[in-house]
């Protein structure tokens, strides 16, 4: 009965509950599969005997207790903003922000014919609400999970700081950008899907080139890695399969957090690799007794011999570990995960640019948001990408999500390709350890979830390898 009575509403109506209907059923599929892998972290307080050699019971425990409390924030944060989405819906939160946003402009003496100066300042006062409605909850993660289980490295000051900076660098991305992409649409005529669809793959391109130049300096310190037996390596690994490197940097991450990562990036024969101070034994802050932030000098090898070490290390890779794992990450580059990923990427883009030019003239859509007079550009990418794809999303990310661990076996087989199966396989278990990753999970929270296959898949993958 309450079918047919939902059937028997306006379309815009249906239109309305099935979004609405949609968004809570991927809610709760998602909390299913978080109790799943919450259930695995409550109960599983020993170490599997097939992990017995590779992590220790103080640090399993660790890692067990680290897990369950993001899980448990994981939850609320949440139902939190699920709740605050379908409020939003429910209450006529959208048409609402766009009149307050028509009526900022109206001071300016600025009419409803100048809709893209009215969408910015919508954009604004949305993004400004999120980051407020965020704050509390980034606030807790940072300075309660993180700092009780030893990874938070932030004041207070520089936490927000960082926030603040942030909120303006993305402003000064996403207005101009949301504008020219708004007045494309407008001046585009039939094929304007394909202009759109052009205008974001430029963008995109022109991010890639500059976040690491002119973006990521702004909240992080990048520095040369200096001459010595590791850039000396690493040169020679990435001329070892023709990859185009030009420089080698290491960031200062440990000023925000003790996770650790590496990466490259750069177009064309510009290619440049970064690695995390908390990557490297010789480097990390953590490392050094009684010096928390001591800074390498520039001109310092980084040979154990120029200064002495604790021979206990508590965090990061010997030269060879950073090797292997470099060697993972430019088997994605030779393999061509990472064009393949551009491509998959701008293909769903036009198709969505596509699809939304079919949809975007289709009064009943902005009505089922109450928009009854006024059909705005931007709230009808808004509708559209975030609430009428939301099913094809989902199944993207899922089918995305597969891909991804896919890229990742075979990164691995390349590293031990190469010969570095070994020192793979320690530093994948160092990794683990220095990050808290729990290893074991739910098979059906790990298959939707994981981007990354389990440790204990990529060991095994990896070959029974002695260590030492």
């Amino acid at each position: 009965k309450m079918l047919e009575s939902i059937f028997d509403l306006p379309v815009e109506k249906q239109i309305f509950y099935a979004v609405l209907g949609f968004s809570w059923t991927v809610y709760l599929w998602e909390a299913y599969l978080s109790y799943r892998q919450r259930r695995i972290y409550r109960t599983t307080t020993h170490v599997p005997p097939e992990l017995g050699k590779i992590i220790d019971s103080e640090t399993f425990e660790k890692s067990r207790l680290y897990q369950l409390d993001k899980s448990n924030f994981g939850f609320w944060s949440g139902l939190y903003s699920e709740t605050e989405g379908t409020l939003i819906l429910l209450l006529g939160g959208i048409p609402f922000l766009w009149a307050v946003a028509g009526s900022v402009t109206a001071r300016f003496g600025l009419g409803s014919e100048y809709e893209i100066t009215q969408s910015l300042v919508f954009l604004m006062l949305a993004t400004l609400f999120s980051a407020v409605t965020g704050l509390p909850w980034s606030l807790y993660s940072t300075f309660v999970i993180e700092e009780k289980h030893g990874f938070n490295q932030q004041t207070l000051g520089f936490f927000l700081k960082d926030a603040v900076k942030k909120f303006v660098v993305t402003q000064c991305i996403l207005l101009p950008v949301t504008s020219l992409l708004l007045y494309i649409i407008k001046i585009g005529g039939d094929y304007f899907f394909i202009y759109a669809w052009l205008f974001t793959l430029a963008v995109t391109l022109v991010l890639v080139t500059i976040y690491a130049d002119y973006i990521a300096p702004l909240f992080d310190k990048f520095t040369p890695l200096p001459e010595g037996e590791l850039k000396t390596d690493i040169e020679a690994l990435a001329k070892s399969i023709s990859f185009p490197l030009t420089k080698v940097y290491v960031v200062e991450g440990s000023k925000r957090s003790s996770h650790s990562n590496a990466y490259f990036y750069g177009f064309f024969k510009n290619k440049r690799i970064v690695l995390f101070d908390t990557l490297l034994e010789d480097y990390s802050p953590l490392n050094k007794s009684g010096e928390p932030h001591a800074e390498q000098p520039e001109n310092e090898e980084s040979s154990s011999e120029s200064k002495a070490r604790p021979k206990n290390k508590k965090q990061g890779c010997n030269n060879p570990e950073i090797l292997a794992v470099l060697g993972h990450e430019l088997g994605h580059w030779k393999l061509g995960h990472t064009v393949k990923n551009i491509v998959i990427s701008q293909m769903n883009s036009f198709l969505c640019f596509s699809l939304f030019a079919v949809l975007i003239g289709r009064k009943e859509l902005f009505v089922a948001f109450e928009f009854n007079d006024s059909q705005p550009t931007l709230i009808g990418l808004m509708i559209i990408f975030q609430f009428i794809f939301s099913p094809y999303n989902e199944l993207l990310s899922f089918c995305l999500t597969v891909l991804s661990r896919r890229f990742e076996f075979q990164a691995d087989a390349f590293a031990r390709s190469m010969g570095k199966a070994t020192e793979l396989y320690s530093a994948l278990i160092k990794l683990n350890k220095d990050n808290l990753g729990f290893p074991v999970a739910d098979w059906l929270f790990s298959m939707w979830h994981y981007s990354h296959p389990p440790l204990l898949e990529r060991l095994r993958a990896l070959g029974n390898v002695k260590q030492d």
